[in-house]
């Protein structure tokens, strides 16, 4: 086993995500063959070690090697995926010297029975691998594994059963069992071919349609109370019974986000003109926040999307269609599966619109209404309000907006952060929704 080549193969990878980690070791933990007939199938999971002593698992896809290096395949040969859905439909089972993979359709999915053209890999994706058969069938394979179910699979059958039809249908998913862990490898979704990406529909539509899109966005709002009612509807289910959260668990949100305040503001830099109104303020924005979190209730936590954002909506079928459930992709997977307040996935959305308001003026050239954003948050937050169950939020407009800012303000904060590393000039936007969310603050308390 030539180990330095896998290491290279590995981490040159556009789904391989710790490309600022020195890798130590590489090891192939099991192979499993999924076809034996010529050219052979195989699924291979490889544990990469760093020299901070942690380390991941990753799926490589493959139908041959060099030097007893498995070499994945989807990129060069994206029909190999076709194999996995056969298998899918055949409900196969394979075993290996370590474990087991097995392959499960999903109940009444007609269109797993079709016969599948030429798949083609979707070239956007970083942390996954996707292949769209016909522009009917979308095959995702998750590429860094943890052990568990995925949120995605776990979230889409459950809204599924419930009847939240706003997703694209589940096909059928596969997943590994044995020595090295237990976890799901990939899952089958119905594609939506006429769907429309939310936030390049946004930034299309504020540029030439501002109104039209706040009119969709009363639908979004309708669509997002829907699909909250659906994850909170069932007590019996420990996976998802509404819970009342715990003294605890509302000490370490506010502890969280503190802790990211004080880290982001005592290293911002104090000639930055951007940076000015929220600059030497750290300390303000930390004693509003534990105002905020001790004022008021909480109502109930649920399961959430937990990344929730235009992003990650499709306009489509003449509706809203919600996408990827698998949750922030740097929180690990205990996180991702944790209940939560379902304002904080509204806080995300709130967020976005933020952002598509300036990314309309910075890519777009557009002259955007000075009150467009607020009027979209107006638009969205009254029509998801008049649809969610009451009961999952805290009792009473002024906590439900508490609750809000907070988790707004753990948002914007995560993007001051992230601006400041990657994109300079988009700064100006978490500047301004921390500044507007002190200054709500202030008002309220």
């Amino acid at each position: 086993m030539n180990e330095s080549a896998l290491i290279e193969y590995v981490t040159r990878q556009r789904w391989y995500g710790a490309k600022s980690r020195t890798v130590s070791h590489a090891e192939v933990l099991d192979t499993v063959t999924i076809r034996q007939a010529e050219p052979q199938l195989h699924l291979a999971l490889v544990e990469l070690r760093y020299d901070t002593g942690a380390h991941d698992l990753y799926q490589l896809v493959f139908s041959d090697g060099s030097g007893g290096i498995p070499v994945d395949g989807l990129a060069e040969d994206a029909s190999l995926a076709r194999e996995l859905v056969s298998a899918m439909r055949g409900s196969l089972t394979v075993q290996s010297e370590q474990g087991v993979v097995e392959f499960s359709p999903a109940d009444d999915f007609s269109a797993l029975g079709r016969e599948l053209g030429v798949g083609r890999l979707v070239d956007s994706e970083q942390s996954n691998s996707s292949v769209v058969f016909d522009d009917a069938l979308i095959l995702k394979i998750f590429r860094r594994l943890e052990p568990g179910i995925n949120p995605e699979l776990e979230l889409l059958r459950f809204l599924g059963a419930h009847g939240f039809r706003n997703i694209p249908a589940l096909g059928g998913w596969y997943g590994y069992s044995g020595g090295p862990l237990t976890a799901t490898l990939g899952l089958l979704q119905e594609y939506v071919a006429d769907g429309i990406n939310g936030w390049p529909l946004a930034l299309d539509e504020i540029s030439s349609a501002p109104e039209r899109f706040l009119d969709r966005l009363v639908r979004l709002g309708e669509v997002t109370g829907q699909m909250h009612n659906a994850l909170g509807i069932d007590p019996t289910d420990p996976a998802f019974a509404p819970e009342e959260p715990s003294v605890e668990s509302l000490g370490l949100l506010t502890a969280t986000v503190d802790e990211e305040i004080a880290r982001v503001f005592l290293s911002l830099p104090e000639d930055d003109e951007r940076l000015a109104p929220i600059v030497g303020r750290g300390e303000e924005v930390r004693e509003q926040l534990r105002l905020l979190t001790h004022a008021g209730t909480s109502g109930r936590v649920i399961r959430t999307h937990g990344d929730y954002h235009l992003g990650q909506t499709l306009w489509g079928r003449n509706d809203w269609v919600i996408l990827d459930f698998e949750g922030e992709p740097a929180r690990t997977l205990v996180e991702r599966r944790r209940k939560r307040s379902p304002l904080r996935d509204v806080a995300g959305m709130l967020r976005s619109f933020a952002y598509a308001a300036t990314a309309a003026e910075l890519t777009r050239d557009a002259d955007v209404p000075d009150d467009w954003e607020e009027r979209a948050r107006e638009r969205f937050l009254e029509s998801y309000l008049d649809t969610v169950d009451a009961t999952l939020l805290p009792s009473g407009e002024a906590a439900i907006e508490r609750l809000l800012a907070v988790y707004e303000l753990e948002k914007a904060v995560y993007e001051l952060r992230y601006e400041l590393d990657n994109r300079p000039d988009w700064v100006r936007i978490p500047v301004a929704g921390i500044e507007r969310l002190m200054q709500q603050a202030a008002e309220a308390l």
